[in-house]
């Protein structure tokens, strides 16, 4: 290994994180990735949800919302390497029910997982931080 990949550069290393990206399967509720990346240094990842859901009526990918988490990869202080694996959430949603319940619901999800990120919610805009393990 060269010296310059040996050396810790926290600039470098803090901007890595998770791609975000989300889609809407619903045919009146809608997810927009507003910030579109989660970064180890704190900057969190944000969607906004808006319209009032038509449902998940069979066991289709209609009537639902994705959000994606992509792998990365980052340094720590210490030399090692961290592998952060990718995380795909779909959420059912039901007839009727609100941008800002859905907005709860995905947040109860990400606090509730194992994986390194917490999810705060404001009316119906999540923003996903990466927090460490």
């Amino acid at each position: 290994m060269s010296k310059k990949n040996s050396v810790y550069d926290p600039v470098v290393e803090l901007a890595k994180g998770a791609e975000l990206t989300a889609a809407s399967y619903d045919k009146t509720q809608n997810i927009l990735v507003t910030a579109g990346k989660v970064t180890v240094g704190g900057i969190a990842g944000e969607v906004e949800i808006t319209g009032t859901a038509t449902g998940c009526v069979d066991s289709s990918i209609e009537g639902t919302i994705n959000v994606w988490l992509s792998i990365f990869r980052f340094k720590r202080p210490d030399g090692t390497v961290n592998h952060v694996a990718g995380w795909n959430i779909m959420l059912a949603l039901v007839a009727g029910q609100t941008a800002g319940a859905t907005a709860k619901a995905f947040a109860v999800y990400v606090n509730a997982g194992t994986r390194p990120y917490h999810a705060i919610v404001t009316k119906n805009k999540i923003k996903v931080f990466y927090k460490e393990m």
